[in-house]
């Protein structure tokens, strides 16, 4: 069940109205079992392996916890890693690697053949699999006592609106929630089905919509010119935000409908001043993961600064490797370790730059350059993730830095013109949504837009609900169009 379906809908519905009907001893029990009916909608496969996995890492923890013996404790942390990590490298990355060494077997024309595996990727894996793993350390450092009921701990890897695509919530933030009463609370309920309206917005009438655009360019590069492939470049900077952005909004939304807090995944990023600020405003779940139970544990910055720049490179790859088992991400991610590191390293030539230019003086004006060169950097990186394949993303960048200007012997029905003109409603609809975010946005800068809509007009805060409403009615792409981390 998509979020963006019928079904969900009425799953959700419902779930919610059993919900505050049951008794409060009975909710954490429904939710349990509404998780795990909304994963099996999926493949019922699936299932089997969310509650191996559960079952499994839940008995290691409360052998972790009833442990004394340091080297232990190891042994069962090593082990607990090594089997979720093992699990995730067979159903993700087996195929990857094996194809990638038959590659490289092949054009140095070694004698040795190796058959490429093929499994199916169970949904979600990649969040639960880190959900599971952040419990299990969390319970080794002492951060978190093992969870003694094996149910809420089920609960805790399937909870739904988490389970496909995160946020990835912490033990030590979430699992204490679920020991806590959740009445019926109007505000509470309300202002979770506000952000899940939000949430729709972004992803059915912004990211669907600029998807048609975009993934007709990407899909045959090769016949478009410098101009058009910039614009879906552009296009797709937002659409992937919007969509992940949405998701985030709706999971958020239906979990503190049911009552439950849970971390916000994004900050208005592409408002950043430089590459570190973008992710510690990006998906800022996976982003302070990867740092605490990666970037940390290998020495941070706490050691020589060649090693740093090391462990930086390694987490962006890392980081990379994580989205999908394709090139294309790993190159994403080396981007964004150069971009990273280029701007730890060039910080006080920019400084003396905008020093000797007079730039300090003009505060309002230092900072939009600021982000308007990081966004650009943001979005260059963009094309190696959205590209199919490494060819496809160097022939991208090579016609955007090349052919400015010249038609490259393409006809005319390929020019940027035209392209817009054939695309034109979803182009309009497209960049009016946009704005309507980008507006969204700068309210974000002073305070809580859902508090600020809470203090005006009925009139006018109505007005606003039933314009998203409508907007999401008739503008809203329909096609269920999946969400782009579902495939991670």
């Amino acid at each position: 069940m998509l979020f963006n379906s019928i079904e969900f809908l009425l799953f959700f519905a419902l779930l919610g109205a059993l919900y505050f009907a049951v008794p409060d001893r009975f909710r954490w029990k429904l939710l349990l079992f509404g998780s795990y009916v909304f994963y099996v909608s999926w493949e019922p496969a699936y299932a089997i392996l969310l509650a191996f996995l559960t079952v499994f890492n839940y008995y290691l923890a409360i052998r972790l916890g009833k442990s004394t013996s340091p080297g232990r404790k190891r042994g069962i942390l090593t082990l607990s890693i090594v089997s979720n990590a093992g699990l995730l490298f067979l159903f993700k990355y087996l195929g990857f690697f094996c194809g990638s060494l038959g590659a490289l077997f092949t054009r140095y024309h070694l004698p040795l053949s190796i058959p490429v595996v093929s499994i199916a990727l169970p949904v979600g894996i990649s969040f639960y699999t880190l959900k599971i793993m952040n419990y299990t350390i969390d319970v080794y450092r002492g951060k978190k006592e093992p969870e003694k009921k094996v149910g809420l701990f089920a609960l805790f890897v399937a909870f739904f609106p988490q389970l496909i695509a995160g946020p990835i919530d912490r033990s030590t933030k979430l699992l204490p929630q679920f020991h806590e009463p959740h009445g019926f609370d109007y505000r509470r309920v309300t202002d979770g089905l506000k952000l899940i309206l939000w949430g729709f917005f972004q992803k059915m009438v912004i990211a669907d919509t600029l998807a048609v655009m975009v993934d007709q360019v990407y899909g045959k590069p090769g016949q478009y010119g410098a101009a058009t492939l910039a614009l879906a470049t552009l296009f797709f900077t937002f659409q992937i935000y919007c969509d992940f952005s949405g998701y985030s909004d709706i999971a958020i939304g239906i979990a503190q409908v049911f009552g439950y807090t849970s971390m916000n995944n994004f900050e208005r990023p592409y408002f950043s001043r430089s590459i570190p600020e973008f992710w510690r405003r990006w998906h800022i779940s996976l982003s302070t993961w990867f740092r605490d139970y990666l970037y940390i544990p290998l020495g941070g910055n706490r050691i020589s600064v060649p090693r740093w720049y090391v462990n930086l490179m390694i987490v962006f790859l890392v980081s990379g490797l994580w989205h999908g088992a394709n090139w294309t991400f790993i190159v994403w991610g080396a981007v964004h370790g150069c971009f990273y590191i280029s701007s730890v390293l060039t910080q006080g030539i920019r400084d003396r730059v905008v020093s000797l230019t007079g730039l300090s003086r003009f505060p309002v004006l230092h900072k939009g350059i600021k982000m308007i060169l990081t966004f650009i950097l943001v979005a260059f990186a963009w094309i190696f993730f959205k590209s199919n394949t490494i060819s496809d993303a160097f022939f991208i960048v090579s016609r955007l830095f090349t052919e400015w200007g010249s038609s490259s012997g393409l006809g005319e029905t390929r020019t940027l013109s035209s392209f817009i003109s054939a695309r034109f409603f979803e182009f309009c609809v497209g960049v009016a949504g946009i704005i309507a975010m980008e507006a969204v946005h700068l309210l974000q800068t002073r305070g809580s837009v859902r508090e600020m809509l809470r203090a005006k007009p009925v009139w006018l805060r109505w007005g606003v609900y039933y314009g998203l409403i409508v907007a999401v009615l008739l503008l809203g792409n329909f096609g269920l169009k999946q969400f782009i981390y579902f495939q991670f």
